[in-house]
């Protein structure tokens, strides 16, 4: 096609085999968006195209990825928000007419298998290295290794006698991302033969591979104070080599996880990272092995824990950072998981 289509903060450009979306870098745009800058997505990545109705006098053009085609979204599995939806582009609803010819046109080139899940990702991931703070810690990824380093402020004392932390991408079966937009975020690494232990929401990944000295006190929970209440993940699994240990069943406990709180672990950082990784890990996994999606834990709830949840939403709410209604909806949520 070749033209160009320009809405609200993005631009899609129409090649021949794709679609080059640029993102806007104004300070109304969403930081995701910003901090992916631009993507190229094939149209073997599409499994359909919609025009619908959007908000104050807009229309939307929406291109939906293939199952498994897009790192970023596999690593989100459902947690981004509208909003921040990059494959939407936001139009005036006097280009409806224009938006609906370019529909047509992506549809028409849309591949044999768009109804089926991609077999691998078709859609490039964001680039290492790359790093982000967490509530706890810093972590790092330089394309082979993923580095946590715990802050004394943060960490709990099970990181703090495990040490700092670094692991291979080629000993892991896949990562695990909750938004920290929720209350209990957390980006948790999987290792191989770990992927089915640990229950409940906030289950995670085992310890860590490889260990070093590092400071880190405390029991922070890095508990955040956004709405958004999904659970999602993703992972690339490989085969199991021999049975392990439980892993902790708190993020908190886990160091093999860093967990999120009010402005640490942001979506437009920590979900790139999660993507990279994502990307990475199924890359480098072996030929035989099979990926396959890994389901938040979905067991009842430690009561103790849940105290401490409410009791934590209760500092956040008296110190005005959570309103009303967030504080009474997080908190009949929490006691709904007992």
């Amino acid at each position: 096609m070749g033209d160009v289509l320009a809405g609200i903060h993005a631009t899609w450009e129409f090649d021949t085999d794709s679609v080059l979306i640029r993102f806007e870098r104004g300070i109304r745009t969403p930081k995701l968006f910003q901090s992916l800058r631009e993507r190229r997505v094939p149209h073997t990545a599409l499994s359909s195209v919609t025009l619908t109705p959007g908000k104050r006098g807009t229309v939307v053009l929406h291109a939906v990825p293939r199952p498994g085609a897009d790192p970023l979204l596999e690593a989100a599995a459902g947690q981004l928000k509208a909003g921040s939806d990059p494959y939407r582009l936001v139009l005036p609803a006097e280009r409806e007419m224009l938006a609906e010819y370019y529909a047509d046109e992506l549809r028409a080139r849309l591949g044999p298998d768009a109804a089926e899940p991609a077999e691998r990702f078709l859609v490039a991931a964001p680039e290492a290295p790359m790093q982000f703070k967490a509530y706890d810690g810093r972590a790092s990824f330089d394309g082979d290794r993923i580095s946590f380093r715990w802050f004394w402020t943060g960490a709990s004392t099970a990181k703090w006698k495990a040490g700092d932390q670094t692991f291979p991408v080629t000993e892991l079966c896949g990562v695990e991302w909750r938004s920290p937009e929720a209350f209990d975020g957390y980006l948790r690494l999987v290792p191989r033969g770990r992927e089915g232990a640990g229950a409940g929401p906030g289950a995670g990944a085992g310890l860590g591979m490889s260990t070093a000295s590092g400071p880190g006190v405390g029991d922070g929970t890095g508990t955040g104070t956004g709405t958004g209440l999904g659970t999602g993940l993703a992972a690339g699994l490989l085969p199991s080599a021999q049975p392990m240990a439980p892993r902790p069943t708190r993020a908190d406990q886990d160091p093999a996880a860093v967990v999120f709180g009010l402005g640490y672990g942001p979506v437009h950082e920590s979900l790139p990272f999660a993507a990279a990784v994502l990307e990475s890990v199924r890359r480098k996994q072996p030929s035989s092995a099979t990926p396959a999606s890994v389901p938040a834990g979905a067991g009842r709830r430690d009561p103790a824990d849940i105290a401490e949840r409410i009791r934590h939403l209760g500092e956040l709410h008296q110190a005005g950072l959570v309103t009303d209604d967030e504080f009474s909806a997080k908190k009949a949520q929490l006691l709904a998981e007992l």
